[in-house]
Formats: C-alpha cells, structure tokens, sequence
C-alpha cells in the first residue's frame, strides 16, 4: 500500500467531496467513482467500498491525481489486480487508484528484453515472452496479478524472484515526477520494496534469453500443473502469512492439523495450509478472526511470530 496523510474530516461529506474537483483537472477518459466497492476487485472477494476509486487513462492524470491527494491529504493506495490485499469491511477512507486502462498494460518486445506497463498480467507477461522464445520468464506465469504489485511486494513463485529478471523500473513519486531506476537500486526485501512504498510502479524492463520454444511451453505447463494441484481454486488471497525462517508457513500450519479450521465463511484451505479460502459468505473479520487464531495457535505451540504477507487496508 501505496499511503499519503491521513484522512481529512471533509472527505465524505457532499458540500465538501473532493472528487468533483479532481475530476474537472483530468481527462474525461479517467475513470473516477464514488463508494466503488472493493470486495469486487480482490480476489478474496470480501471487503467495503472505497471513498473513491479512479482508473487514471495517461501518466499525465496519474500525476494529477498523485498531486491531489498529496495537495489535500488523502489516504491513497494503489490496487494492482487484488491478489495481495484484504480490505476490512469498513472499506477504505481515501483513494483507491487502480492501473487498469490500456496504457499501462502495454508489452513491447526489443530483442532479449520485455517493457512492460505496470498494470500488465504477470501470466500475459510469460506468455508473450514464450510465444517470442525467450526463456528464465516462465516462473511469472505461477503468480497471480500484475507487474506492478508483483514490484511492490517483491513476488516470486517457482523458486523465482521477480527482480532477478527485472532490469529496471519506471516510478512516479507523489509529485508527479517520473525517474528509472535499476533493480539494484529499488532496496528490495524478502516480499517488500522499499523504494515502492514511496513511488507508484509505471513500467518495468524484463530480461529474458533466447531458449526453444518446446522447453519454455512445457516448463509453462510443468508449472501451471504444480499451482493448480497445490493451490486451492475457491476465492483466496494468496499466501497470507510471510514465511518464517524456521519451516514455511503453509507446512507449519498442516503440522498444526489446522487445515480446516474456520471462521464464518472463512477457513483454511486443505490444498495449502497458507491460503484461506472464502466459501461464498465470507467477511473480513471473518478472514482477519481466522488469521489472529493461527496467530495465536503457532506461537503458543511453535513460539513462532507469523508476519502476514496480505496488505490489510481499511477500517
């Protein structure tokens, strides 16, 4: 999550909503919407309404609206594809921006390398690579979501890291001023990004290398085949819980015989013990209750601290 001040009293209030204001800077082609709900755009399906949400359509309104809500201090969190987020019930009191629009997915090839917007599919991203026969891409198949939430969060599957094939990345501060930098630059973590925390993504530059095609489609399949099997198909958020060193964290939880456990609609999914699951009435609190009991249970037992992955935004 992408957060700037706090929210301002005024915010929701009709004589004073901001969102007209903001509305007659950009261009007609920006999408802004009042109380949009958010349980929609995540992949857990649970969650409130943001105060606004907006689909900027260029760069140039993305720097609009960066500059507003630094101008009036308003909460802001950038929402790539909801794979990595649980937003409470309450919704969220600010701006939710989203890189939706055509712009911003755009994948261009130029020789051994990918540039790809920031609100490009990490599965269209592999799939371009292969049918272009370039290899070491196919691991960004496995991971749900776009090129910039996966830059946020440091994402990686399949023994892959997204910024060990990432040469650089374009980044838009709170002012509207656009820079590049290197991966070695961007002061990544185990699934964090510094330098994202302060800087919405734009655009990122993959490397790949020449390979066959027959081998890159079936590592594809290979590793296709072991998501599906591991990981459970009903309405989840990802791995929730960041892995401790000791032992990862979905195998700490089945040793823990907590498969199963439920909260409402909530509980944690027999496939892999680091996905909890939404039965199609889940709340969340309900997800956020099933979390702290996990919480609860494996420091008691293992006296091991878990860390969620999930961003948790919201009141």
């Amino acid at each position: 999550m992408i957060q700037t001040g706090t929210t301002e009293d005024c915010l929701m209030r009709s004589e004073n909503y901001p969102g007209a204001e903001l509305a007659g800077r950009i261009s007609s082609d920006t999408i802004i919407r009042r109380d949009e709900p958010l349980s929609k755009r995540t992949t857990l399906r649970v969650g409130g309404p943001a105060d606004l949400y907006i689909e900027p359509a260029s760069e140039e309104d993305l720097a609009i609206v960066a500059g507003f809500c630094a101008e009036h201090k308003v909460p802001v969190f950038v929402l790539g594809r909801g794979s990595n987020v649980l937003v409470k019930d309450g919704g969220f009191r600010g701006v939710a921006i989203c890189l939706a629009q055509p712009c911003f997915s755009r994948i261009e090839i130029a020789g051994e390398h990918l540039h790809c917007g920031a609100g490009a599919k990490l599965k269209t991203v592999a799939a371009e690579a292969s049918r272009h026969e370039l290899t070491e891409l196919e691991f960004l198949e496995g991971i749900p979501g776009s090129v910039g939430g996966a830059l946020r969060m440091n994402a990686g599957a399949m023994g892959g890291a997204i910024y060990d094939v990432v040469d650089s990345v374009r980044m838009m501060d709170w002012s509207g001023r656009v820079q590049e930098r290197s991966a070695g630059e961007m002061n990544t973590g185990y699934r964090s990004c510094a330098m994202l925390k302060t800087h919405i993504a734009l655009s990122a530059v993959f490397r790949g290398r020449r390979g066959k095609r027959e081998e890159i489609e079936r590592r594809m399949k290979e590793f296709s085949r072991k998501r599906w099997e591991s990981q459970p198909a009903a309405p989840s958020a990802g791995c929730i819980f960041k892995n401790p060193g000791q032992v990862p964290a979905g195998k700490l939880i089945d040793e823990l015989g907590l498969k199963g456990t439920r909260v409402g609609g909530a509980y944690v999914s027999a496939e892999h013990g680091n996905f909890l699951v939404n039965d199609g009435t889940a709340t969340a609190q309900d997800v956020l209750e099933l979390i702290g009991t996990i919480q609860r249970r494996v420091l008691l037992e293992r006296g091991i601290k878990l860390e969620t992955e999930v961003e948790i935004v919201g009141e």
